[in-house]
């Protein structure tokens, strides 16, 4: 699975191609810590205006949405270049996969599912692997540029159960994220959704050789067929339910992020301490921060996709290995 970093025939692809996405990852974060300079900047612009009769011109308006415009434009321009970049990436990742399979298919073929290892699951691992990855980096950096601001923006205001203590939005964000990911995890440990995914996949692959088969076999039954594609619903409407349950937990907490920053302000929006431009900041860094540190909450239906993925590939992987040495035997004591 990772031939594509060990294998020097890829090497100029691998790590170069890698350090250019986190660069790139780098520089998005920057212009986002921008971003929300521009939103405080902006809000207490409109304060301003709105608490005065023309208090400031219109030039000064168009001048900080031009400011606006030219960040996002930076903004979607890596954005886009870069997806098509990455697009490349991921292709030559899954060509070193399948690569090393296409030379001992003679033995895999006989394994089974073995077409659907081969052409679907290394396009996913590639896709899930890199998405995962750089939106963990991302989450780090995210954590490293704001966390810091948001500690200069919060000195002096008070907030909510912590009082006047410097490092009170910060903890709060901690402990609202951590305690919630724990939950979840938990209940996604439980509810053995990484299991329930496998097994999906595992009857899916099961009905799809049996439906090839059908193909050029007149012989096969229609009640084989029905048989296996019972086990493909039944495994399917388990799923459903399993899912349902992680559903309802996982939005209700989304949900309750929205007002999570408005709490912890609580204290400071009454007493009137912040200016609606530092209330935005503030409210926007939190969100960057709290969601960041949710990583884990946030990854966790593509982990357990990716895990079943990585389940699948291992366990091929190794049937493939064990065939290998046995023809060795065989050959050696020939």
């Amino acid at each position: 699975m990772f031939k594509f970093f060990t294998n020097t025939k890829w090497a100029i692809w691998a790590w170069p191609g890698s350090i250019l996405i986190l660069s790139s990852i780098w520089f998005q974060v920057k212009i986002d810590v921008r971003i929300n300079e521009w939103f405080g900047e902006f809000y207490d612009l409109i304060q301003k205006a709105l608490s005065a009769p023309n208090s400031i011109t219109i030039s000064e308006y168009w001048a900080s949405l031009l400011s606006f415009i030219t960040l996002a434009g930076i903004a979607v321009a890596v954005a886009v270049a870069i997806s098509f970049f990455t697009n490349h990436f991921l292709f030559r990742w899954r060509t070193a996969m399948v690569e090393w399979y296409h030379s001992v298919y003679d033995k895999a073929r006989t394994i089974e599912g073995a077409s659907q290892r081969v052409q679907e699951d290394t396009i996913k691992f590639s896709r899930i692997m890199e998405s995962l990855g750089t939106s963990f980096i991302a989450s780090v950096l995210i954590i490293f540029e704001f966390t810091p601001i948001l500690f200069g923006l919060s000195v002096g205001i008070p907030i909510y159960f912590f009082g006047d203590w410097q490092y009170g939005l910060i903890t709060g964000a901690l402990i609202w994220s951590i305690g919630g990911t724990l939950f979840l995890v938990i209940l996604g440990l439980i509810l053995k959704l990484v299991g329930v995914e496998y097994d999906l996949q595992k009857q899916e692959a099961a009905y799809r050789k049996i439906l090839v088969i059908a193909e050029d076999d007149g012989t096969v039954r229609p009640k084989k067929l029905e048989e296996l594609f019972n086990d493909v619903r039944q495994i399917h409407f388990l799923s459903y339910l399993r899912y349902l349950y992680f559903g309802i937990a996982s939005n209700a907490y989304g949900q309750a992020n929205v007002l999570s920053a408005y709490i912890f302000l609580a204290p400071a929006i009454v007493a009137g301490v912040v200016t609606l431009g530092v209330m935005q900041q503030i409210i926007r860094a939190f969100g960057r921060v709290e969601s960041s540190m949710q990583y884990l909450l946030r990854a966790w239906p593509t982990i357990i996709e990716l895990l079943s993925v990585y389940k699948r590939l291992r366990e091929f992987e190794k049937m493939i290995e064990v065939k290998i040495e046995e023809d060795k035997m065989e050959s050696s004591s020939e």
